[in-house]
C-alpha cells in the first residue's frame, strides 16, 4: 500500500488567496482549455465557467462551432480562439467533452503540441490516450473506466486496490493521477497518495468532472511553484465542497440533487468560506 494521507481543509486553504492591490489578470492565473465538442459542447460551457468561478484572471477557451458558441452566451468575457497557436496561458485543460475516435490530424497534432510544452495540462477524457507520449508536466484525470482502459493501454497489471494503481500509472508515466470517485485518489510518480472524500454523493452526476477540470486549470494556473499533486488535492478538495454547498448537505443531512453547473456557481462561496 502506497503512502496515502487525507487532504484536509487547511491543506487546501494553502492554495486559494484573495487578490492583492499589486495583482492584476495574468497574476490571478492565466487558464487555456481546449475541450468540448459538437457533440459534447456543454463541456465547454461547464469547464470554462468554472475557471472563472475557480478565480482565474483570464480564460482561453480554444475551439469552434456550438461549443465556441455556447461558451460566448455563457461567459462572454471569455476570449476564444479556433486554434492554440500562440497562446500564452498558466495552465491547460484538455479532454473533456472531445472523443478521440472522432479527431482530425490537425486537432491531435495541436493537442501533442501543448502536451509537449513547460506549464501543466489537466488531461481528461477524450485526451487520455495521447498522455504517454507527453513531455509537460500532467495531471490526468480519469474514471474508473477510463482509468482501466487507460491501464490496458500502458500494459499495466489490473490492481484492486485504488491508491496502489493510481501510484502505479503515476511512476509509469511520470506524471500526477487523480483518479476521480466517492473517494479521489491524488498519486504522484514518486509513490506519494492523497485522499480527498467527495463529501456528498449527489456529486455523482453528469457533468461535474468537466467542472473539476476548469477548478483544477484555474488552481495550477495560480500556483505556478508548488507540486501539481498538493494543488490537484486542493482543487479535488475545493470541488467536494462547492457540491456539499450547492446540495445543502450539512453534517448528516441529505442534502438535495444539483446539477454540475450549480457545482460552478458555488465555487466563489467555497473560496469565500477557506478565505474566512
Amino acid at each position: 500500500m502506497p503512502d496515502a494521507r487525507d487532504w484536509s481543509r487547511d491543506d487546501s486553504a494553502r492554495f486559494v488567496r484573495a487578490p492583492g492591490a499589486s495583482d492584476d489578470k495574468y497574476s490571478r492565473g492565466v487558464v487555456g482549455l481546449r475541450t468540448g465538442s459538437s457533440a459534447y459542447p456543454g463541456a465547454a460551457v461547464l469547464g470554462v465557467e468554472a475557471a472563472w468561478r475557480a478565480g482565474a484572471g483570464f480564460v482561453r477557451y480554444i475551439g469552434e462551432g456550438r461549443a465556441a458558441e455556447g461558451v460566448i452566451a455563457r461567459r462572454p468575457e471569455t476570449v476564444v480562439s479556433a486554434n492554440a497557436e500562440g497562446a500564452r496561458v498558466g495552465a491547460w485543460v484538455i479532454g473533456s467533452g472531445t472523443d478521440p475516435t472522432a479527431r482530425t490530424d490537425a486537432e491531435e497534432r495541436e493537442l501533442r503540441a501543448i502536451l509537449d510544452g513547460e506549464v501543466p495540462v489537466v488531461v481528461d477524457a477524450g485526451a487520455l490516450d495521447l498522455a504517454a507520449d507527453a513531455s509537460a508536466p500532467l495531471l490526468l484525470t480519469p474514471h474508473a473506466r477510463e482509468f482501466e482502459r487507460l491501464g490496458d493501454r500502458l500494459g499495466l497489471r489490473s490492481d484492486s486496490d485504488r491508491a496502489r494503481a493510481a501510484s502505479t500509472m503515476a511512476a509509469a508515466l511520470g506524471c500526477t493521477v487523480l483518479l476521480k470517485g466517492a473517494e479521489t485518489l491524488i498519486a504522484s510518480s514518486d509513490g506519494a497518495v492523497r485522499t480527498v472524500g467527495a463529501g456528498t454523493g449527489w456529486l455523482a452526476t453528469a457533468g461535474t468532472g468537466d467542472v473539476l477540470g476548469g477548478v483544477l486549470g484555474a488552481l495550477l494556473a495560480a500556483n505556478p511553484e508548488a507540486p501539481v499533486a498538493d494543488v490537484a488535492a486542493a482543487g479535488a478538495w475545493l470541488h467536494g465542497h462547492a457540491a456539499r454547498i450547492a446540495s445543502e448537505t450539512d453534517g448528516d443531512g441529505a442534502g438535495h440533487p444539483i446539477v454540475a453547473l450549480d457545482v460552478a456557481q458555488a465555487l466563489p462561496r467555497a473560496i469565500a468560506d477557506l478565505l474566512a
